[in-house]
């Protein structure tokens, strides 16, 4: 505000000075890749500025249109994971698909998108129809949502509120975007981009983890090593982009037949290698033989014409004595012997 004479009001000017000093500090605490620090400021340091007595923050997977609870500070319950794939829309659903800030003194009567009342019901759980659902953005994408709402003294949400919220969807959107670029940058340094499965590097590393484990508490590690048979005369037959295709096709099938606890890699060009922890030889070898018999059992269909695929698979066992390399070149002698044995087969390495 200003004075009649042009000059800027001495309370205005102090108190836009004491609030920029709160705000400040919030915005570089922000610009992080801790979701646990900017989960805790939105729940907990925002809502007071805009006088909000609740708050829940959403983070969208996009690969499931899904927004999945981060944090809230409701003293009831409310939804874990809300789809986005829902018609009529949520609220939330339709601040997202609008990427716009949906600002309500009293949803029931809320009509810019019009919100189903039965798409609304935690509506009792609130002490007034105010909120604020605010779509967090990056480069044009929503990464989340923030919900505000009841305000404390009851009343409806400022021009000024609205401008503090409008800044910090903004803040809290980059570094959001900025924590999914930095995980997609890390999981892309560790795995394939052909199968998505672990790279060779990661797959040492894991390996390494897994016997100093086995050596502090005991227990024993199985490994799985498969090669693909006759990608070679594929590739020279129906071309490289079918060899890809056959080498796609058989990391998927190998990984549906294995436990999530256990990491599987493709080790090298038509390569790949299985880390079982805590796993016997003998039920190491029954998941080789499922993986062998479900490689063969369907030919891949490429332009028309059906190819045969097989892998030869080779198993071994170690204890925490062992080193990674030698785990590798014992469990890759059983794989040899495979081949030699005519492929498409099992043999499990002894020492």
């Amino acid at each position: 505000m200003k004075a009649t004479d042009g000059t800027n009001e001495p309370g205005q000017t102090s108190a836009s000075v004491a609030y920029l000093d709160i705000l400040t500090p919030l915005a570089k605490r922000l610009n992080c890749l801790d979701k646990t620090e900017i989960a805790e400021i939105c729940i907990a340091e925002i809502p007071p500025l805009v006088g909000a007595r609740l708050a829940s923050l959403y983070i969208l997977d996009e690969t499931s249109d899904i927004l999945h609870l981060e944090k809230n500070n409701h003293p009831f319950l409310i939804n874990n994971i809300v789809s986005l794939n829902q018609n009529p829309p949520t609220p939330m659903v339709a601040a997202v698909r609008s990427k716009e800030l949906i600002v309500a003194d009293d949803m029931d009567t809320y009509n810019r998108p019009h919100i189903d009342g039965s798409h609304r019901a935690f509506t009792r759980n609130y002490r007034t129809s105010s909120c604020i659902i605010a779509p967090l953005i990056c480069h044009g994408r929503v990464v989340g949502v923030l919900n505000l709402a009841d305000r404390e003294d009851g009343g409806s949400f400022t021009d000024e509120d609205i401008a503090v919220v409008e800044l910090f969807r903004q803040l809290i959107g980059a570094s959001l975007g900025n924590i999914n670029l930095f995980e997609k940058t890390q999981r892309q340094a560790k795995t394939d981009g052909l199968t998505g499965m672990l790279n060779h590097r990661a797959f040492y590393g894991i390996l390494d983890a897994e016997l100093r484990r086995s050596q502090r508490y005991g227990g024993q590690i199985s490994i799985i090593m498969a090669d693909i048979d006759n990608l070679k005369p594929i590739n020279d037959t129906f071309g490289h982009r079918a060899g890809d295709m056959a080498i796609k096709q058989i990391s998927r099938r190998i990984s549906a037949c294995i436990r999530q606890i256990d990491a599987a890699a493709r080790y090298g060009g038509d390569e790949f290698a299985i880390i079982l922890p805590n796993t016997s030889l003998a039920d190491a070898v029954v998941v080789a033989e499922r993986m062998v018999t479900m490689v063969s059992q369907t030919p891949m269909a490429w332009e028309e014409q059906e190819v045969a695929l097989s892998i030869s698979v080779g198993v071994g066992q170690y204890g925490s004595e062992e080193c990674p390399d030698d785990v590798t070149k014992a469990t890759d002698k059983a794989l040899y012997a495979a081949k030699q044995a005519g492929k498409n087969t099992v043999k499990v390495f002894k020492p």
